[in-house]
């Protein structure tokens, strides 16, 4: 699935990204290292990978889009 990132902090490796319908979903720093990233810009188009977490989504990988 592709998002755009929307938030990140640095300190904490974790932010959020919204999905291409507008829907802000937040990601944890395990995540964001699963996708062995440095760093994460906003606007940036990543590639994310979910799994269903109550009535939402839980992203368990963050990485940058390829074409």
């Amino acid at each position: 699935m592709q998002a755009t990132a929307y938030t990140y902090d640095p300190e904490t490796r974790s932010g959020q990204v919204l999905l291409d319908d507008g829907t802000p979903v937040p990601f944890d720093a395990a995540a964001f290292d699963a996708g062995g990233l440095r760093l994460l810009r906003p606007g940036q188009r990543v590639r994310i990978e979910t799994e269903p977490e109550g009535t939402g989504l839980r992203i368990t990988l963050v990485t940058l889009q390829t074409l």
